[in-house]
């Protein structure tokens, strides 16, 4: 994806988890994510501070976390969270469609890779179904399997990943198969990935991927 391109996944992203948030109850918002540490509220809390963030406030957050990005953005997303309501959240996300702005310090294709994650992390547990459009998974799976920062390369080193529902392959070694979307999910950390895959690789990727 170019640029462009880029931007205008991302602008269809946030339209479309804006359009399928409102629809959630209040279980739903309390809903414990894919994500360890945040609810379904604050998955989607930090998915709206990503255009707003200023570089003073990530360096005074930083120094609250003493230096650590995860518990930085943890405790930003668990606060704003309870500083605004569902439905301010809904709006918010709406707005932030046509921005550009990203978080300091991230790359082009880090605003979708987070939206096309997150959105899994948000829908698999509520069990409301959220599909995003083909080419933006391939395109965030590739991202995340060769990205240092998010982990991807460590966790499908010497493997050779396939989708069973696109054109898309990568790596050698022992096989993994399955939807795009459960190779994204397990290539970002996220266990629950693994149940739609198959081949000798899975077991390889599940003990990477218990907890330490």
């Amino acid at each position: 994806m170019d640029r462009q391109e880029i931007a205008a996944a991302v602008r269809t992203e946030r339209l479309a988890l804006a359009e399928w948030a409102e629809g959630l109850d209040a279980a739903g918002w309390a809903t414990p994510s894919l994500c360890a540490a945040w609810a379904v509220r604050e998955v989607l809390a930090h998915l709206t501070w990503t255009t707003r963030v200023t570089v003073p406030t990530l360096f005074r957050e930083a120094v609250r976390a003493r230096g650590s990005f995860d518990r930085m953005e943890e405790r930003m997303a668990r606060e704003r969270a309870a500083a605004f309501t569902p439905a301010e959240l809904v709006a918010q996300l709406r707005e932030s469609a046509d921005s550009t702005r990203r978080t300091p310090g991230s790359g082009p294709m880090d605003p979708l890779m987070d939206l096309v994650v997150h959105a899994q992390d948000v829908a698999r547990p509520v069990g409301r179904p959220y599909r995003s459009p083909a080419g933006s998974v391939l395109a965030s799976l590739a991202h995340v399997a060769a990205d240092r920062f998010m982990g991807g390369p460590k966790r499908v080193a010497g493997l050779a990943l396939e989708a069973t529902d696109a054109a898309w392959s990568a790596g050698t070694g022992r096989l993994v198969r399955g939807p795009a979307e459960d190779l994204l999910l397990v290539a970002a950390g996220r266990p629950a990935g693994l149940a739609g895959l198959d081949g000798p690789g899975v077991a390889v990727l599940a003990g990477r991927l218990r907890p330490s």
